[in-house]
């Protein structure tokens, strides 16, 4: 029967995820307007993407692209603070935005007859915003609390930030997506003035439209609106290249906390540069067989099986503008130490170099991640990110429709391969969470944190 499943789930599979009507139009000003037609259900999701994030800063201005998406929503000379969030809330929608390394995006949803309004709104503040200076030294004390709240009180977030800046040597994702606290301090209105004229332009952006819309009326909008935005020069990118690894490195962070954590990590190649193509997708496939579900190897061995852990994930991404890092991580169980734990999960790292997944095995980690990739697809929104996540690090978006093949296609020897070429030892970076004694403070500060509202402008 599981077989029989197998089989339909990835016959069926192909025939869906190939059915994606996407129109692609450039405006004469370099802007991408990428649109998928999707009938379901009569909304739209609109998203302009920017090639700009944390991976694009330097020394001394960490957090700017942050910061400035926080203040796109602070006026522009045509609408006054908090105008812009007003008038979608009025017209049924819900918008907001994120930064990440490679990107800054900005969406909205709505009922299909407003997308208008929405596309209006974009294109009036890529290149009208006012930047008030009483509204910036607001807002740039928001991203520090938020700086307190999801870092400095998460013992593992904290955790995460410092491992990234000891891992990664030169490459620009030694960064956090938030901002240095000290940089943050001495931020100024100007350097936002500077960012936004550096990188918020037409030929500098992607809009990305899914849902229930004619392409032809969408591309005739996106003409109306960014159309008579001229191009401007955008600011130097610096190749960046991280050099080799000679060797493990190690941290330890010392931090209040309730419980030691662990987490380790490869540089490993992604899609954009990777030495052979199909090395991401087998990378990304062992790490569903670590990490892929109650059934997975950390799960049933480790978690359940010998009890040595409370929690054991790993995770990658195939899809970044740089090197990547594949991530293991876990907390030990209660009798265990952590170096049991590292132990632990270096063995299961090495049983992948020394012993073939078993087809069978394979096969059912394949259904379950193709299964993902099927669900995935009746969220509008989620199809809106994948296209512009993958034009905004470089990528062609008809990639997206490759990705469910490609997994499909990757075999045992192909994992083996991946995992004995880059799970190595000249790879790999430690940190250890090394807990402190909690006061009561550090305890409320910690609940409040875990329990701090999900990112808003």
């Amino acid at each position: 029967m599981r077989v029989l499943l197998t089989l339909l789930i990835l016959s069926v599979a192909g025939p869906l995820l190939a059915q994606s009507k996407v129109h692609e139009h450039q405006l004469d000003n370099g802007m991408k307007v990428i649109v998928k037609e999707d009938h379901r259900a009569p909304i739209v999701v609109s998203q302009v993407w920017y090639k700009v994030g944390s991976s694009y800063e330097y020394g001394g201005i960490s957090g700017v692209s942050h910061v400035l998406e926080h203040m796109m929503f602070k006026g522009t000379t045509n609408h006054p603070p908090g105008e812009f969030s007003r008038i979608i809330a009025a017209n049924g929608g819900r918008e907001n935005a994120f930064t990440g390394r490679d990107y800054t995006a900005y969406f909205q949803t709505l009922a299909k007859d407003r997308l208008e309004i929405a596309l209006e709104l974009e294109a009036d503040r890529m290149r009208n915003l006012i930047l008030p200076e009483d509204e910036f030294l607001k807002e740039v004390e928001v991203v520090k609390e938020e700086r307190r709240m999801r870092t400095e009180d998460n013992p593992e977030s904290l955790t995460y930030e410092q491992f990234n800046s000891a891992a990664w040597q030169a490459s620009p994702y030694r960064i956090p997506v938030i901002g240095w606290m000290s940089d943050l301090d001495a931020m100024s209105v100007d350097d936002l003035r500077h960012w936004y004229q550096l990188w918020y332009a037409p030929n500098n952006a992607t809009l990305v439209v899914v849902g229930d819309v004619d392409p032809v009326e969408v591309f005739a909008m996106a003409e109306r609106y960014f159309g008579p935005h001229k191009a401007e020069k955008r600011g130097l990118i610096k190749p960046r290249i991280e050099p080799t690894q000679r060797g493990i490195k190690r941290i330890v962070v010392k931090a209040p906390a309730q419980q030691p954590y662990l987490l380790m990590g490869y540089k490993v190649p992604v899609v954009k540069q990777a030495e052979n193509e199909w090395e991401p997708y087998a990378l990304d496939m062992l790490v569903s067989i670590l990490d892929g579900g109650g059934s997975a190897r950390f799960a049933k061995n480790l978690v359940r099986g010998k009890q040595i852990a409370v929690s054991a994930g790993a995770s990658y991404s195939l899809f970044s503008r740089l090197q990547g890092l594949l991530l293991v991580d876990g907390s030990p169980a209660p009798g265990f130490d952590m170096q049991q734990l590292e132990a632990a999960l270096l063995k299961e790292i090495d049983r992948l170099k020394h012993e073939l997944v078993s087809q069978e095995e394979l096969a059912r980690i394949t259904t379950q991640v193709v299964a993902s990739k099927v669900y995935e697809r009746d969220s509008v929104f989620y199809q809106a990110m994948q296209l512009g996540m993958l034009e905004t690090v470089g990528l062609d978006w008809r990639l997206n429709d490759e990705v469910v093949d490609r997994l499909k296609a990757v075999t045992p020897e192909q994992v083996q391969a991946v995992a004995k070429k880059y799970l190595v030892e000249d790879n790999l970076t430690f940190a250890r969470l090394d807990p402190q004694p909690m006061d009561e403070a550090s305890a409320k500060r910690q609940m409040r944190a875990a329990s701090g509202g999900g990112h808003g402008h």
